[in-house]
């Protein structure tokens, strides 16, 4: 044979093409399923751009009170505008620790204790490393009766992804309502917290009204890219059968 003239290729056994076939319709499958989930999960997230858009920016409402505690959900409240009136507990404050477009801090939530007698977890907002000092930001508490607007967010239970909450060190990692309100003596506390807008912002206090409302959604490409690679493997195991075919016309397969 010339040196330059091309081998045949070998063919394959009738077990191995089996096996290929069912490893690439196992593949497929599970690309499809992939893109299918992106595709369910792009649903879900316009539902929740639209809920929030519609919530955020409407009038506010009367945060909910102990009587309708047991129907707050994500579903039904989150981001919900919301008002409350009441005094800040500053002295049992916690900082939670943050990071923000302003970049790495802490929010801090203050108890705000209603005339009605229940107390609700107010994130006043964020401040950096070297304002986590209370006696840094006296100018920025607010003394007395005060009014405070925000949204309604839900209870982050546990900690962040990767750190837990540590109450017996103080060291917090995401807004659990039960522990950091056991953690402070509170009773009969909201099951919710209040991200507080920018109307009470302060010198040197906490910076409100950073709540993230902006959710990307790149569901769609993840999807098209899962059924591409689907229609790819498909169409790479159809070369193949069609290769090992012509090859078994002009043989046989292996036994």
């Amino acid at each position: 044979m010339n040196d330059f003239e091309e081998a045949e290729p070998a063919p394959r056994s009738l077990a191995s093409l089996t096996l290929i076939v069912v490893l690439a319709v196992l593949g497929c499958v599970a690309l499809t399923a992939l893109g299918t989930w992106q595709i369910q999960r792009r649903s879900w997230k316009l539902d929740l751009i639209h809920r929030v858009e519609s919530r955020v920016h409407a009038p506010p409402i009367a945060a909910p009170g102990p009587a309708e505690w047991p129907t707050v959900t994500a579903a039904e409240y989150e981001y919900r505008h919301v008002r409350v009136s009441g005094t800040f507990l500053n002295d049992r404050e916690t900082l939670v620790q943050a990071v923000t477009t302003l970049g790495p801090g802490f929010w801090v939530l203050t108890p705000l204790r209603t005339a009605d007698g229940f107390a609700v977890l107010v994130n006043r907002g964020f401040i950096p490393t070297d304002r986590r000092d209370p006696a840094k930001r006296r100018a920025g508490e607010i003394a007395g009766e005060t009014t405070i607007t925000g949204l309604l967010r839900i209870t982050e239970p546990g900690g962040s992804l990767l750190r837990s909450n540590d109450p017996s060190s103080d060291h917090w990692y995401s807004r659990d309502v039960a522990a950091i309100a056991a953690g402070r003596g509170l009773t009969d506390f909201a099951p919710y917290f209040i991200d507080a807008d920018a109307r009470l912002n302060a010198h040197n206090g906490p910076v409100g009204g950073l709540t993230v409302i902006a959710f990307p959604n790149n569901h769609l490409i993840y999807a098209i890219t899962w059924y591409v690679l689907a229609l790819m493997l498909a169409g790479g195991t159809a070369y193949v059968i069609r290769d090992q075919w012509q090859v078994h016309r002009t043989g046989s397969f292996q036994a």
